[in-house]
C-alpha cells in the first residue's frame, strides 16, 4: 500500500497555522499539571475520582466508568518537568513508577498497554489526566516508556486495554479510604464484624466447647476436666487484600502490520461523508472506510496511511485550525 505524505505547497500555506496551533495544543496538554506548585507530601495516596465533563483546546472530554474499554492509537510519555507534582486524583508523580495519565478512565484504573511495533506489553496504573496534545490516547510515566522500548522516539503505536477486575478492586479500596488497615477490631472479644470490608480474609468461625470431662480409653489418662461455661476464642484481626500493582513484568503479543490514519469526520450517511472527501481533496486522496457500531452503520473519512506521527500530527493540526475540532489520529 502507498504510503501518504502531504505534499510541500499544502505544507507551505498552512506553516503558520501549524506553528499557533501546535503552540496552543501542547501549552493545553499539560496545563493541568503545570499549574500545580511542588508537592511536598510524599505520603498521598490520592483519591478515587471520575470528573465531570471538561474542555481542553476546543474539545470535549467525558470521563466514565468504562470496564470494556479498548483503544489503540499513538502513546507518548512525560516524565522529568512533573515528577513531584500532584496527580489529578492527588497522589504524587513519580517518573520512575509504573503510572500513567488518560483523558477519561476513573483515577485510578489498570490497563494493560502494547507496543503495536514491537511486541512489548506491560501493566499500568493509570493516575492522572491526560494527554490533550495531538490525540494522544496515553501518557506514559518515563519508566514505562523505557520498558515499551520508546522512550527516545517519544512516541509509538499503542493498544490500551483497561484490566476489569483490577480496576474494579482499586476502585472499591480507593472509595473505601485506601483499605489497607486492619479491619476494626468488636468491643467484644471475639466478636466477627457483621459486615467484613470488601476483599478481606473471612476469619475463622468462632469454637465454642463444654462439658465435665472427656472419658479415655483404657490406659490412657484421663484428660482434665473442662469448664463448664463456653469458652470463646477470638478470631485473627483481619487484614483486606493489597492493592493491586503493575508488577513491571514485560510480556510480548504477536507483531502484526499496521498503520496511522487521520480520521477528519465520521458520519451515519454517506453522502456526508462524499461530500467531505471531497472537500479534502487538496489534501491528498482520502477514503470513506465503513464501521457497524451496535446497530449503526457509521462511515468514516479518512487520510493516510501517513508516513510518520509526525505526518499525522501536522494533518491534524491543519485539520483541527479549519474548523474540523472532530478529527482524530486512528490507528489500524
Amino acid at each position: 500500500m502507498l504510503k501518504w505524505r502531504i505534499s510541500p505547497w499544502v505544507a507551505a500555506a498552512v506553516s503558520g497555522l501549524l506553528l499557533s496551533s501546535c503552540a496552543e495544543l501542547e501549552f493545553a496538554s499539560h496545563t493541568a499539571k503545570q499549574v500545580r506548585a511542588p508537592a511536598t507530601d510524599h505520603t498521598s495516596a490520592g483519591t478515587y475520582k471520575i470528573g465531570k465533563p471538561y474542555e481542553i483546546g476546543g474539545i470535549w472530554y467525558y470521563p466514565k466508568v468504562d470496564y470494556s474499554y479498548s483503544e489503540t492509537g499513538i502513546g507518548s510519555w512525560y516524565g522529568p518537568g512533573f515528577h513531584g507534582r500532584s496527580t489529578a486524583n492527588g497522589e504524587i508523580y513519580n517518573q520512575y513508577a509504573l503510572t500513567a495519565a488518560h483523558r477519561t478512565l476513573p483515577l485510578p484504573s489498570m490497563v494493560r498497554v502494547s507496543n503495536l511495533g514491537n511486541g512489548r506489553s506491560i501493566v499500568v496504573r493509570i493516575n492522572d489526566r491526560g494527554p490533550f496534545a495531538n490525540n494522544r490516547i496515553i501518557d506514559l510515566s518515563r519508566h514505562a516508556a523505557e520498558l515499551l522500548g520508546f522512550r527516545i522516539a517519544g512516541t509509538a503505536k499503542v493498544k490500551v486495554e483497561v484490566l476489569e477486575e483490577e480496576s474494579r478492586q482499586l476502585a472499591a479500596l480507593s472509595q473505601r479510604g485506601g483499605g489497607m488497615q486492619l479491619a476494626q477490631s468488636s468491643q467484644r472479644a471475639g466478636e466477627v464484624a457483621t459486615e467484613p470490608t470488601a476483599f478481606s480474609v473471612r476469619a475463622a468461625p468462632t469454637v465454642a466447647v463444654t462439658g465435665e470431662s472427656l472419658a479415655a480409653p483404657k490406659g490412657v489418662p484421663a484428660l482434665a476436666s473442662l469448664p463448664s461455661s463456653p469458652t470463646r476464642v477470638a478470631p485473627l484481626a483481619r487484614r483486606t487484600a493489597p492493592a493491586p500493582e503493575p508488577d513491571g513484568v514485560v510480556t510480548r503479543i504477536p507483531v502484526q502490520s499496521s498503520n496511522i490514519f487521520v480520521q477528519a469526520g465520521s458520519f451515519v450517511r454517506i453522502a456526508n461523508a462524499e461530500r467531505l472527501r471531497a472537500r479534502l481533496a487538496s489534501l491528498g486522496a482520502a477514503q470513506i472506510a465503513s464501521a457497524q457500531v451496535g446497530e449503526e452503520q457509521y462511515y468514516r473519512v479518512r487520510l493516510g496511511p501517513m508516513i510518520s506521527v509526525t505526518d499525522a500530527d501536522r494533518l491534524l493540526a491543519t485539520l483541527h485550525g479549519n474548523g474540523y475540532s472532530d478529527a482524530r489520529v486512528v490507528v489500524e
